[in-house]
């Protein structure tokens, strides 16, 4: 180990404790305070995290009695910007707020001190940040100073280049493409379309990057009205991803729904039924994970730009106060998360790349 390293370690683990104490001493804060003031920290430049007052009543009380889950996986949407305009996007650009990214590796410390396992970096589009520099400091952040077992990214595609592999591919575990069809047609209507560039041929090129790269790849699908009849049997097979996640098209009010939204998703929306004839279709792809739109919107722990847990159980994101005002102890017990369908739907699995028996 390189001098510098073995300089750099104890401070990681410092910073990481340090973190920690001060997430606590808010959540203890907070939960004193009728008001729901959020403590003042001193050794940083305050963010203005626009929290929400905590929610009121019988509500907060409720939910402060129950034992916090454990921030096993964790989704960080730490940008809503992107450079695709998917119709039934259900996070969409309503601010172009990024964290400094101290204060979102601040953030990913206080998680790991609360349990957090696995990271995933999400959009918005991930790579549009800095030219993909900001979420790849972020990936070697978590995997080398934070040792975590898991670190992946869902991405679109489009603005990865061969150079971010060869700079920060070693410290991500998956990387998860989103394609919703393999006609690059579908994808127009979609919004995934984007001038003379094609989906499907930048979906292989990523592929292949991923085995000379020594990263496990995934493919995310949406479900929805433009693509539920499609056959992609073949594709799927073809570039044999180590998880395929099949989403439901999924409303959330004033995102895609609503008057308050920036996509009006309805037009897009599929039955239960078409969602599981879908999947009836594929079921003999052994890689493929379905996710029903109450799957989703109980199990999963998202954090948006300012590392406020959002609930999705009530059909809109309801934000929390910012773990870096509160600390994550106070903050997810108003995440809406239900870790018994988190397990349920497999939501822990082989998820680090070193337990992975994968031919590169």
């Amino acid at each position: 180990m390189s001098l510098v390293a073995l300089v750099r370690l104890p401070l990681a683990v410092a910073r990481a404790a340090l973190a920690a104490l001060r997430g606590r001493l808010g959540a203890l804060c907070w939960s004193l305070s009728p008001l729901s003031l959020s403590l003042s920290l001193p050794s940083w430049r305050r963010v203005s995290t626009h929290s929400p007052a905590a929610p009121a009543g019988s509500r907060r009380e409720r939910e402060w009695d129950e034992p916090s889950p454990t921030p096993t996986s964790v989704n960080y949407h730490f940008t809503r910007q992107c450079n695709y305009k998917c119709g039934f996007c259900f996070h969409t650009a309503k601010t172009s707020f990024v964290l400094p990214l101290e204060e979102a590796k601040r953030g990913l410390a206080m998680l790991k001190e609360a349990g957090m396992e696995k990271i995933n970096f999400s959009g918005g589009e991930p790579f549009l940040q800095d030219r993909g520099e900001f979420v790849g400091q972020l990936v070697q952040f978590c995997k080398q100073e934070l040792k975590l077992p898991s670190v992946s990214i869902v991405s679109n595609g489009s603005l990865i280049r061969e150079r971010w592999f060869k700079k920060y591919g070693e410290y991500l575990d998956i990387l998860a493409i989103s394609c919703d069809s393999f006609d690059e047609n579908v994808n127009v209507l979609i919004g995934r379309g984007q001038g003379k560039k094609n989906h499907v041929e930048n979906l292989h090129k990523l592929r292949q990057w991923c085995r000379e790269y020594a990263v496990a790849f995934k493919i995310n699908s949406v479900i929805n009205r433009f693509n539920v009849e499609e056959d992609m049997n073949e594709q799927i097979k073809a570039l044999n991803p180590v998880r395929w996640k099949v989403f439901q098209c999924l409303l959330i009010e004033g995102e895609n729904t609503g008057e308050a939204a920036l996509r009006e998703a309805e037009k897009f929306v599929i039955s239960d039924e078409d969602f599981e004839q879908f999947l009836d279709r594929h079921k003999d792809v052994t890689c493929l994970v379905p996710e029903s739109n109450q799957k989703m919107r109980d199990s999963y722990l998202i954090l948006d730009e300012y590392m406020r847990f959002l609930n999705c159980r009530n059909g809109r994101k309801e934000p929390s106060k910012s773990i870096l005002d509160v600390g994550v102890e106070a903050a997810i017990k108003f995440s809406g998360f239900d870790e018994n369908m988190f397990l349920k739907r497999g939501g822990k699995y082989v998820w680090s790349k070193a337990d992975m028996k994968l031919d590169w």
